[in-house]
């Protein structure tokens, strides 16, 4: 088969952004009209061309039947016909009916010829296809009891926040940790090391080639765009690398750039942290005490040192197509692996050292911590002991979890019921790649840190989970991750559980490819062939992917395909979508999206898709349907 001519890249809007200024209703009918008449046409070898008609939207069979049993078997729907519609099945009044028949007659330019305004089954497929009118998640805004502690939530998190690609030579920048802030992020990292002159602090990714940026700059940013997201609160680990006389200096800058929107606690530690809601609009610190000045240094590592050691084919765009490992997997490796194999590698004192620290911390900047974090000397499952005087915050690496893991899980799950845990990515994900966030997740992990400028199946994961609660950053953990029962037993990640429900997801088709891609994009002599893959991520008995047939030459797919899902945890299940166009070398991305399983509305509904790096496209949806049984 020739090669491909991919062309432009697909025209997307920035995630959570409105698309630009749109055009007159008379200028989009003609551009869409030569969009359509240029779709049809494809060269073919020199002297020929082949057309192809770009279809229409067909209207599938269940929605006929929808529309006549709620129409009454009438031709037209009214608002009154549309009311019982969305009582049964969206949850919507009366009033909201009319504006939807108001605004459906509206878009489709269409005026009633008689009596009161009514819709057409075409009306109703218009209806249905949108998502601003169905969406696929019944929640828009917040939802959830936003009145417990910090430590039933999972916190939007992200790790080195800071750079703008790659761990070891990229540049540091206000810019991504803006654009984190803007998804809805709620913890911010930041590494914070001397200047040059040693007389001031940077951020940087210590003892790499990564380009500093300023420390008040960073810090500047993130009180402009803290709550621009979300209301609740932004929390900005430190990890700090800095002498007593610039942790000073680092309190002076935090006070005067955040002002009294920062928290911190009165007493010296806390007994219980407080909740999303009584820190709204507040911003709090979490650090820990610096190690470096307590022992020899070796100076910055050199260059050969930290050259990056990509493989064959892997750079920053690499990780697109790599699929999530399996967390049973990950736990099963790291158990055949020796302690010496896995070190602890979390930057932590134990307590002689942190004795030892605490003499060097500036009592100002001390004082600001409200987050603490700390290990006890010892073996790793020790830093899992609960301190009922005190809650602190743990952090390991996806390896160190998954070592402690393996044969602990429910000492893991214990821990969090009242303390903060936090994994990091491990030390070789050089590219700014990310793990499965469930291996976190399933163990009540609050702060799975990810590398929010990278790319992949996995940063798609995370993305989906946090539109759940109205995208606030925060998500109630489930009660079963929270709860002790009377013989002292908690949730055992390992365990064999029952199915607790089946989710039955129908693909019906796919339509808006040709206005968000050029002609030649998938394909230089005829129109895509799309399929779906189609799954759950959750649990590893829950986490599955189907795929549908390929539909072929088809800028507008149909596939109405089903598939059944059951579910053991379907309190933190992800759904997964993803469409790829089918080719005999290698098939191409069309689109994907990860919804949460929890807040899905039952029904046929909309469903719009993204690109790689999470942008949403302009045209391209999915008309599907959800069931639970």
């Amino acid at each position: 088969m020739p090669k491909r001519d991919k062309g432009a890249p697909p025209r997307a809007s920035p995630p959570h952004t409105p698309p630009p200024g749109t055009e007159s209703e008379a200028e989009a009918a003609d551009e869409a009209e030569a969009s359509a008449a240029e779709m049809g046409t494809y060269k073919c070898c020199i002297f020929f061309t082949r057309r192809f008609a770009l279809g229409d939207t067909t209207t599938p069979e269940d929605v006929r039947v929808l529309f006549s049993r709620f129409a009454g078997g009438s031709p037209y729907m009214g608002a009154d016909d549309l009311r019982r519609y969305l009582a049964a099945w969206g949850g919507a009044d009366g009033e909201v009916a009319e504006q939807v028949v108001d605004r459906v007659l509206q878009d489709r330019s269409r005026t009633p010829r008689f009596g009161r305004p009514a819709l057409t089954v075409d009306d109703f497929m218009h209806f249905l296809f949108s998502e601003d009118l169905n969406p696929p998640l019944r929640h828009s805004k917040v939802h959830q009891d936003m009145n417990a502690p910090l430590s039933h939530y999972f916190i939007y998190t992200g790790h080195n926040s800071y750079l703008t690609g790659n761990q070891l030579s990229s540049d540091c920048s206000d810019a991504p940790i803006i654009k984190a802030l803007q998804i809805g992020v709620r913890v911010i990292e930041l590494d914070i090391w001397p200047n040059s002159s040693k007389d001031d602090i940077d951020v940087l990714h210590g003892r790499t080639l990564t380009a500093p940026v300023s420390l008040i700059k960073c810090l500047r940013s993130i009180k402009e765009y803290a709550f621009v997201a979300s209301p609740y609160p932004v929390i900005i680990t430190l990890e700090d690398h800095l002498t007593p006389d610039l942790q000073a200096k680092v309190a002076k800058m935090v006070l005067e750039v955040f002002g009294d929107i920062l928290y911190y606690p009165e007493s010296k530690h806390l007994q219980e942290f407080p909740s999303p809601e009584a820190l709204k609009g507040r911003v709090l610190l979490s650090t820990k005490p610096p190690k470096e000045y307590l022992e020899a240094k070796g100076g910055t590592m050199k260059d050969r040192e930290i050259e990056p050691q990509f493989k064959k084919g892997e750079r920053e765009e690499a990780a697109w197509g790599v699929e999530v490992p399996d967390i049973q997997d990950e736990m099963q490796i790291a158990d055949r692996q020796s302690d010496d194999d896995i070190l602890y590698h979390e930057r932590d004192l134990d307590d002689n050292d942190s004795q030892k620290a605490c003499k060097h911390v500036a009592p100002e900047y001390k004082h600001l911590i409200t987050i603490k974090a700390g290990k006890p000397k010892g073996a790793l499952v020790d830093a899992l002991k609960n301190d009922p005087d005190k809650v602190r915050r743990l952090s390991l690496s996806e390896q160190e979890l998954a070592k402690v893991a393996a044969r602990n899980g429910p000492n893991i799950v214990s821990f969090t019921h009242r303390n903060m845990l936090r994994i990091y990515p491990k030390g070789t994900r050089f590219n700014s790649s990310n793990y499965n966030p469930f291996l976190g997740w399933v163990h009540g992990a609050q702060m799975v840190a990810f590398n929010m400028q990278g790319h992949g199946r996995a940063l798609w994961l995370m993305y989906g989970f946090y539109k759940a609660n109205g995208g606030c950053g925060y998500v109630k953990k489930p009660d079963f991750l929270m709860q002790t029962c009377p013989d002292g037993k908690v949730f055992d990640p390992k365990a064999d559980l029952p199915v607790k429900a089946t989710l039955k997801v129908k693909v019906y088709m796919g339509e808006g490819w040709h206005k968000d891609f050029k002609q030649t994009h998938f394909d230089s002599y005829s129109p895509p062939d799309f399929y779906v893959k189609v799954g759950v991520a959750g649990v590893p008995l829950d986490s599955v992917m189907r795929k549908t047939k390929a539909v072929e030459d088809s800028w507008v797919p149909v596939w109405e395909e089903e598939f059944a899902f059951p579910l053991t945890v379907p309190e933190i299940a992800v759904l997964r979508v993803e469409v790829h166009e089918q080719d005999v070398s290698e098939d191409d991305f069309g689109g994907q999206t990860a919804l949460p399983v929890e807040e899905l509305r039952p029904g046929i509904r909309a469903v719009s898709l993204f690109d790689h790096k999470g942008h949403k496209f302009k045209s391209v949806k999915l008309l599907m349907r959800f069931e639970f049984t």
